[in-house]
């Protein structure tokens, strides 16, 4: 049996930090992890800018309740979903995820959680589980399902070459070209019929 893993961020909707980066004016915020592979690192430098300009889980959310899918995203969504089971695996956070996941139809995400004190400032994240996408590839694949994968990132590399099908969507040219093997595509009509012929 057949299950779909895309990744969130740069694949169905816009970074979400790069948002919060242009509305807040902090060009520092742009880093993602098609910049810095490492993720615990990067979430230590976005805390460390946050609380030294007094920003908190509040002024994050207002950015994203105005974001909305890439378009075609939530088509090419519900085209898979009528295919086959489909998990987003994304490193964002609960708190962030909700409401773009209402714009894409409530599909199934599994993603980690922010440590927000009582002043609305962000202390701390717990991931739900090291390596959460390679992981989660795994334990899907060990309870009987064959994974096809996608996603635009550092971290979304190791999902992809676990499945039995992988593909990048929307990459930097840096990620496309230290990974020539793996096919790349910018249209969701060109992932989905790739996807639909890995099935």
């Amino acid at each position: 049996m057949n299950i779909v893993c895309l990744d969130m961020e740069g694949v169905l909707v816009p970074e979400i930090w790069i948002a919060f980066s242009e509305a807040s004016g902090i060009p520092e915020l742009r880093r993602t992890t098609r910049d810095e592979p490492d993720y615990a690192k990067l979430m230590k430098f976005r805390m460390d800018i946050l609380r030294e300009h007094g920003l908190g889980l509040r002024e994050i959310q207002a950015t994203i309740a105005k974001i909305d899918p890439f378009e075609g995203a939530k088509e090419f969504l519900d085209a898979l979903r009528a295919d086959t089971q489909t998990i987003i695996l994304s490193d964002t956070f609960d708190q962030f995820a909700g409401p773009l996941m209402k714009k894409l139809g409530m599909p199934t995400i599994f993603c980690n959680t922010l440590e927000v004190g009582d002043d609305g400032m962000i202390n701390g994240f717990k991931m739900r589980i090291q390596n959460s996408k390679l992981t989660t590839v795994k334990a899907l694949q060990s309870i009987g399902f064959d994974t096809i994968a996608s996603g635009d990132s550092y971290n979304d590399l190791g999902m992809i070459r676990a499945s039995k099908a992988g593909f990048l969507f929307r990459s930097t040219d840096k990620i496309k070209a230290d990974n020539p093997d793996l096919q790349a595509f910018e249209e969701y009509s060109d992932l989905l019929a790739a996807i639909r012929a890995a099935y």
